[in-house]
C-alpha cells in the first residue's frame, strides 16, 4: 500500500498516485493550464475558482499542497491561507501563492503571517510552479 508524506493511505483515483494539489484560480484558462501542466508532471489536481470553494475543498480533500492566486473572489488568497492555518486538518499544507501584484513582494511579513511558503509573480511559467511544489513536497 502506498502512503502519502503525512502517512495517510494514497488513493488511486485512476489518474495516478502523485501528490494532490489544490489549484485556486478564478481565471478558467489559467486554472486549466496549471491543471494540465501539473497533471503532466505527475501531480493529481483538484481546483476551485474562489476562496470559499477552495476552503471547502481543502477541508474535504486534504491536499498535499495548494497553489493559489491571491486575487480570487469570495475570500481573497491571503484570507484563504490564514483560514487553512487555523484548522488542525489543513494547517500543515504547503502553500504556493501566485500573484499578478509584484508589489506584494515588498510585504514579506504578510506572506509569513498567512503561512505562505513560496511566492511566484505572474506571468510565471508552469515549470516554476512544479519546481516550487517539488521543493516543498
Amino acid at each position: 500500500m502506498l502512503r502519502r508524506r503525512d502517512g495517510r493511505k494514497a488513493v488511486d483515483d485512476g489518474v495516478g498516485m502523485g501528490p494532490l494539489v489544490l489549484i485556486v484560480e478564478d481565471d478558467q484558462r489559467t486554472r486549466t493550464l496549471y491543471r494540465e501542466y501539473l497533471s503532466g508532471a505527475g501531480f493529481r489536481t483538484a481546483d476551485a475558482h474562489n476562496g470559499l470553494q477552495a476552503l471547502e475543498k481543502a477541508q474535504e480533500l486534504h491536499p498535499d499542497a495548494v497553489v493559489t492566486d491571491l486575487a480570487v473572489p469570495g475570500i481573497d488568497g491571503f484570507e484563504f491561507c490564514r483560514a487553512l492555518r487555523q484548522s488542525a486538518q489543513t494547517r500543515d499544507i504547503p502553500i504556493v501563492a501566485v500573484t499578478g501584484h509584484p508589489e506584494y513582494l515588498n510585504e514579506p511579513e504578510r506572506f509569513r503571517h498567512a503561512g505562505i511558503a513560496r511566492v511566484l509573480v505572474k506571468p510565471c511559467e508552469p515549470e516554476a510552479i512544479v519546481e516550487a511544489l517539488r521543493g516543498l513536497l
